[in-house]
């Protein structure tokens, strides 16, 4: 497994992150087994949210994770908060920032995470409430580092003329097909194409400027949650090129995917959503793969971009 060092936050940490949104639909025993699967893979690095399952992912993952002989210490523990479906609003205002963390650690039986991101823009966050919640977390002992989810570049800089922690983490969607995050360098004032336009602030530069790890979130998905480009017929060309890379280096499509994101500079990490071991270990191979310069391009290329 290739690890990481988090620029001021978590040291050792595995480019590969066990995300755990779909772990409700298992049982604890075989959440147990997901979880020693992906330790013995050498992936440390745990993502939840408190909107996965409406917290029973976390409380699953809890219990599960007695079932194990795995020690705490041992692994990087992420959560976010932010997301209240339950009210149909964002929501960063101190006291639920707070309450939220609080809830995290008693679904997790734990006493502490290692991360805590802020889960999508709140469209009235307050940057002293949140500076103010920070504050109070991290004096309790009760979260190490702290990152935002989906978040512009200058709502990082208006979060960061308040808080004091380092916010250190960004987690966005990058795939093959969902590749914006690195498009709109590419086809910078191109008429001729959407794919000029600039949807995110140049979060891409703004985090490799600050030193922020990009964390990838549905490196597989196609559109935003419409499944996999994996094996799919709509993608005949993408496939072909793949299972040409993936029967040169020995591993799967999926593992040529991944590598394709891990290949890139900004030494981001992965968060891989399965709750399959098979599959999670067919990930992790992408791990052992450097794709060239022409294989990078060749496979963008394929996945329905042009060089201008």
């Amino acid at each position: 497994m290739k690890n990481i060092n988090i620029f001021k936050g978590p040291d050792n940490a595995s480019r590969i992150i066990m995300g755990c949104m779909r772990m409700p639909a298992l049982s604890e025993k075989e959440a147990a087994t997901m979880i020693e699967t992906a330790v013995n893979l050498g992936i440390n690095f745990i993502d939840h949210a408190t909107c996965y399952g409406d917290g029973e992912a976390e409380t699953r993952f809890g219990a599960a994770i007695k079932q194990t002989n795995i020690k705490r210490e041992d692994l990087i523990i992420q959560s976010k908060c932010g997301l209240r479906f339950d009210k149909q609003i964002f929501d960063w205002r101190k006291n639920t920032i707070i309450e939220s963390v609080d809830g995290i650690l008693s679904r997790l039986d734990m006493e502490y995470l290692d991360v805590l991101l802020l889960h999508r823009p709140d469209l009235l966050f307050e940057p002293e409430q949140v500076a103010e919640a920070f504050d109070e977390l991290e004096k309790s002992g009760k979260v190490k580092y702290f990152g935002v989810s989906n978040t512009m570049p200058m709502q990082i800089e208006l979060l960061k003329k308040y808080v004091k922690q380092p916010l250190k983490i960004n987690q966005l969607q990058l795939s093959l097909e969902q590749s914006q995050l690195i498009d709109q360098n590419l086809y910078m004032n191109n008429k001729t194409t959407d794919m000029s336009i600039m949807r995110d602030g140049g979060a891409l530069d703004y985090c490799r400027l600050n030193d922020i790890t990009i964390q990838a979130w549905s490196p597989l998905q196609h559109g935003m949650f419409k499944g996999t480009f994996i094996d799919n017929p709509d993608f005949p060309e993408l496939n072909k090129v793949l299972g040409e890379l993936a029967e040169q280096y020995n591993v799967t499509k999926a593992a040529i995917a991944i590598a394709w994101i891990l290949r890139h500079p900004a030494k981001m990490q992965v968060i891989a959503g399965t709750m399959n071991p098979v599959h999670l270990t067919e990930m992790a191979e992408a791990c052992k793969i450097e794709l060239t310069h022409e294989e990078w391009y060749k496979l963008y290329l394929v996945s329905g971009k042009f060089l201008p």
